[in-house]
């Protein structure tokens, strides 16, 4: 674990589900005063059509630590679409880091240096507030923890040694 007084730019992405109500998350933590709080900021202050990111909340009145932007990958496709994004979503988002940082930072105040980019998938045909907040959820805690553990080039390598492609959730070439 880095203290406060390292630097720390960590990149992280997971995936958690199936179907509709799946999730993918990238996650980008670090400090608030280096590139990471300056995307941050840019991002918060730079909305789009579609895409408006915000503060993930614990409950209103009461964002997460540390401070955790939510951007949106799918733009809103409709009412029930921004109820899943704003609602189960965020809070799967919220539950997720809360968990993961309690873990990682037993002092909550450890926190206040940094800052937390969410990007987030939610499908415009997702069904379910609960698959989609359990599924955020885990996802979110997955990404931070490949994030702290670090970008691992060498298993790309070795699956291309032994001629297996890269796949993901929507594309596997066995």
């Amino acid at each position: 674990m880095n203290d406060s007084t390292d630097p720390v730019y960590e990149v992280g992405e997971a995936f958690e589900g199936s179907g509709v109500d799946s999730a993918h998350i990238n996650t980008v933590f670090g400090h608030r005063l280096g590139p990471v709080g300056t995307a941050f900021a840019t991002a918060l202050a730079t909305p789009s059509a579609g895409h408006v990111p915000f503060l993930v909340v614990w409950k209103p009145d009461v964002p997460v630590a540390p401070a955790t932007l939510f951007i949106n990958k799918s733009a809103i496709a409709n009412d029930r679409h921004g109820d899943l994004t704003w609602g189960a979503a965020q809070a799967g988002i919220a539950h997720g880091v809360t968990e993961y940082m309690a873990r990682r930072f037993p002092d909550e105040v450890e926190t206040v240096p940094f800052v937390l980019l969410t990007a987030v998938w939610v499908n415009p045909n997702a069904q379910s507030d609960r698959a989609i907040y359990d599924n955020n959820r885990a996802a979110v805690r997955r990404s931070l923890e490949v994030g702290e553990r670090g970008i691992t080039p060498g298993e790309a390598r070795r699956d291309l040694a032994i001629d297996r492609g890269p796949w993901n959730p929507y594309l596997r070439l066995d």
